[in-house]
């Protein structure tokens, strides 16, 4: 007996299935016009957003300007520009070769079909040193993080001269009298869009978590501090960050000033002061005139101005980056959220770093400690074993590039947020080997490629079964992290909140584990450093 009936409904089941598109968001009204995503997978991605106007011509070295609108739909399909910078990077990693000025564009991969989803929103910031990065590094696309029940933003920000030239012309012009750090704006203006829009993606604007590695680390670090960014993001995570916890830099000092080099927005001028006049221009209008290609070369050929090391950077300017995140979080001026932070094993592992220690040896290391450090040498060298020339070399890479640069502020953010906040910190140890052959710890930026899941990047070996396992147990972390605040779940080992009195930290490695802090001796050691650099610059403020 034929059931005429069920041919029918087996033909509207068809057509639905053949239609995933149809129950996906694909066109969505943002500030200043439509935009039109790609679907592929179950994610659907919309790349190349604007969310600024372009900073070119007059807007060069201004905060960011409200984003500029279009008319019709913007077929959202392909990255935007990277922002000014020498593009070799970005070959080496894989990124289109594209630079311009016109460079404030975002991009956001979700996998909800709704609006009315609600999920949780994790906001990707580049790292590069503040001079380089791009939001089309393959390493750190998206897709897979998106699977995981997240929207996904990547955010794109101006660096180098473009981004954190200051000047005292430049400050003039500015209600506040502050200049530099307009990629930090860049990025507080990409979290506003972030709360104005993401919505309509499918997530949640009460539940957005910041993260970044490196400088994009760096720049969380500075988020959690500044006035700014306040109510903006309510978790934060910084891979190989935290610097904004590190004093300023001083100038005249009788030891070499150790760590990133945050200075006073009067110094920062003052660099900036020199490199316009590198530049050949008489004044900022004649600046902002000239080619931007003509200025990157500038900049590229000597980024460095004067015999103190001074360079192009973030600077406390008493506005974005009122003072150091250790003062101010002894202050409790921050923003209270919880966060999760940490470091990798061997950050300094790069070739090129390994180069610039290779053949210290044990009497050269301790004469560079005691110039640097001058009476906290002594400290400093009974907890770095250097007996050898093989452990001096290791001892420098790890002194100069891992715990000055990353793992102090790292851990000095951890203890004053157990101390100072509601939000409790999650501290972890990236362990993961580089191979069988390298039997050292991983090198700077090596976590991405399990964050993300993506092949390439710094990642230096070809993955293997246990490497698939470490992936998605990080991506379990750092989304678990994003939906609550707590990276922890059903299946995966416990990961106790960091506290002054245990100090435990996640091991994350093929067996990972809590443990106690691996380089804790390291760290304590540079703590009394930090804290008398700290004091000298109160006092160079006093004066």
């Amino acid at each position: 007996m034929k059931m005429p009936w069920i041919g029918a409904t087996l033909a509207v089941a068809a057509l639905l299935c053949a239609r995933p598109a149809a129950a996906q968001i694909g066109i969505v009204s943002v500030t200043g016009g439509r935009v039109e995503g790609v679907l592929a997978d179950g994610i659907t991605s919309f790349k190349g957003i604007p969310f600024a106007a372009p900073p070119v011509g007059n807007l060069r070295w201004r905060p960011p300007q409200p984003v500029r609108p279009w008319r019709g739909i913007k077929k959202a399909d392909h990255f935007g520009p990277s922002c000014m910078q020498n593009p070799s990077t970005l070959k080496q990693l894989g990124a289109p070769l594209t630079v311009s000025e016109d460079c404030l564009y975002l991009n956001v991969w979700t996998p909800a079909k709704s609006p009315r989803a609600r999920l949780p929103v994790m906001v990707w910031i580049y790292g590069g040193g503040f001079t380089e990065g791009a939001a089309s590094w393959p390493v750190c696309d998206g897709t897979r993080l998106a699977k995981n029940g997240v929207v996904l933003v990547s955010i794109a920000y101006r660096t180098g001269v473009f981004g954190f030239l200051a000047d005292p012309e430049l400050s003039a012009e500015f209600p506040r009298h502050v200049s530099g750090n307009y990629g930090l704006r860049d990025m507080i203006a990409a979290l506003e869009w972030v709360r104005a829009n993401i919505s309509r993606f499918g997530g949640d604007p009460s539940r957005v978590t910041i993260f970044g590695e490196s400088a994009g680390g760096i720049a969380v670090s500075i988020l959690a501090v500044s006035p700014a960014a306040r109510g903006l993001f309510q978790r934060a995570i910084s891979e190989s960050g935290g610097a904004a916890f590190n004093p300023a830099r001083l100038s005249g000092t009788s030891y070499t000033d150790t760590g990133l080099p945050f200075r006073s927005l009067a110094a920062a001028e003052s660099i900036g002061q020199r490199f316009l006049a590198k530049l050949g221009t008489r004044d900022i209008a004649a600046a902002r005139a000239l080619p931007a290609d003509v200025i990157e070369k500038a900049f590229d050929s000597a980024p460095a101005f004067g015999a103190d090391g001074a360079y192009i950077y973030p600077v406390f300017d008493g506005d974005i980056l009122p003072e150091d995140g250790y003062d101010l979080f002894q202050a409790g001026r921050f923003n209270d959220t919880p966060v999760l932070l940490g470091t990798n094993a061997d950050e300094g592992g790069f070739p090129e770093v390994r180069a610039e220690f290779a053949g210290t040896t044990p009497a050269k290391f301790e004469a560079d400690v005691r110039a640097a450090f001058g009476p906290y040498a002594d400290a400093i060298l009974a907890v770095y074993p250097h007996a050898t020339t093989a452990q001096a070399e290791q001892a420098s890479e790890d002194l100069h590039f891992r715990d000055t640069g990353f793992a102090w502020a790292t851990w000095a953010w951890a203890l004053l947020q157990s101390q100072k906040a509601h939000g409790k910190a999650y501290l972890y140890y990236f362990d993961r080997p580089r191979s069988p052959d390298l039997p050292l710890g991983p090198i700077h930026a090596s976590e991405l490629s399990y964050v993300f899941d993506n092949a390439g990047g710094f990642l230096q070996f070809p993955p293997e079964p246990q490497d698939s396992a470490l992936s998605s147990l990080m991506q379990s972390y750092w989304v678990n992290f994003a939906k609550t605040g707590n990276p922890n779940g059903p299946g995966l080992p416990h990961w106790p909140a960091f506290n002054a009195s245990s100090q435990r930290v996640m091991y994350l490695d093929t067996h990972s584990h809590a443990g106690p802090v691996p380089n804790a001796r390291k760290l304590k050691a540079l703590d009394a450093y930090f804290a008398w650099l700290r004091e000298e610059a109160h006092k160079k403020r006093a004066n």
